[in-house]
C-alpha cells in the first residue's frame, strides 16, 4: 500500500512537469500551425506510458541507483578494506584509493554503452554518415573518454585538488583539437560529450561522487561531491576529436606508403 501511495505522488509530480511541454506543443499544432493533431490515440497512448517510465524511472533512482553508489563507495572507502589494520591517516592518502579509481573507469564506461541518448546519437551518425562513422566505434570511443574522466574525478575528490584547474585545462586540450581535427566530426565530438550526461550514467556517477566525499577524510559533500558530471561530458570530446585525429593520421600514413610502394614498382 505504501508503495501506491509513493508511486501515485511520483507519478503526479510527473505529470506536473510534463504539462508545461504538452500545452506547449499542443499550443504550436493548433493555434500557431492551424493544423489538426495527426494520430492523436496513439500520442496520447504513448504519452501515457511515457508519463509511467519517467514516475517508475524516478522511483528507480530513489530506491536501487542513488543507494547503489553511496553503498559502493562507502565500501569502497572503507578504512578497513584501504588500510587493514594499519594506522588510519587523519587525511586521504590517494594512493590507497586505486580500486576506487578502477570501479569508477568500469562504471563510467559500462553506463556509458548503456545511455540511450548515446545510442540514438550513433545510429544517426551512422545513417548521416553513410555508414563512415561506426555505431559501435563511436559508443566504444565515448565510453572509454567518460571511464577517464570519471576515474580522474575520483582522484579530484579524494586528492581536494581544485576543479577548475582540471576542467581549465581539458577545454583548453579540446580547443587545441578542435582547430586541428576533421572539421565534419567536430560538431559530433561536442554532442557526444553532451549526451553521456542522460538517464544512466548522472544517477550513478551523482551518487558515486556524492558518496566518496561523505566518506573520505577530509572531504565536503557540498564541496567536493559534485563535479563528477562535468568530467563525463567533457572527456568524451577529447577522446572522439582524438579518435577522429589518429583516424585521419592514419588514413594519410596508408596513403603515403602506397604511393611509394607504387614509386618503388616503377
Amino acid at each position: 500500500m505504501s508503495f501506491l501511495i509513493e508511486f501515485s505522488t511520483v507519478f503526479l509530480a510527473t505529470l506536473r512537469d510534463v504539462t508545461p511541454i504538452v500545452a506547449l506543443i499542443t499550443g504550436f499544432q493548433l493555434l500557431i500551425l492551424r493544423r489538426p493533431i495527426p494520430n492523436l490515440k496513439r500520442l496520447v497512448v504513448g504519452g501515457v506510458y511515457v508519463v509511467l517510465g519517467l514516475a517508475l524511472f524516478l522511483m528507480g533512482l530513489e530506491k536501487a541507483l542513488f543507494p547503489l553508489g553511496k553503498m559502493m563507495a562507502a565500501q569502497l572507502t572503507d578504512p578497513e578494506f584501504l588500510y587493514g589494520s594499519g594506522a588510519i591517516p587523519a587525511m586521504a592518502d590517494w594512493t590507497a584509493y586505486g580500486w576506487i579509481y578502477l570501479f569508477a573507469a568500469m562504471i563510467g564506461f559500462a553506463t556509458t554503452i548503456a545511455e540511450p541518448s548515446l545510442i540514438a546519437v550513433a545510429i544517426k551518425a551512422h545513417e548521416v554518415s553513410r555508414g563512415t562513422v561506426s555505431q559501435w566505434g563511436l559508443r566504444l570511443t565515448v565510453a572509454f573518454g567518460v571511464a577517464l574522466g570519471i576515474s580522474l574525478g575520483t582522484f579530484r575528490i579524494i586528492s581536494g585538488t581544485p576543479l577548475y584547474l582540471y576542467i581549465m585545462v581539458g577545454y583548453l586540450v579540446v580547443i587545441v583539437q578542435t582547430i586541428f581535427a576533421p572539421k565534419n566530426i567536430i560538431a559530433l565530438a561536442y554532442d557526444s560529450g553532451g549526451v553521456t550526461t542522460s538517464t544512466v550514467t548522472v544517477p550513478l556517477v551523482a551518487a558515486l561522487g556524492l558518496g566518496l566525499a561523505s566518506t573520505v577524510p577530509g572531504r565536503n559533500p557540498a564541496l567536493d561531491g559534485f563535479g563528477l558530471i562535468a568530467f563525463a561530458s567533457l572527456f568524451p570530446i577529447i577522446t572522439v576529436l582524438g579518435y577522429a585525429q589518429v583516424g585521419v593520421w592514419l588514413a594519410k600514413r596508408k596513403a603515403k606508403n602506397n604511393s611509394y610502394n607504387k614509386q618503388g614498382e616503377q
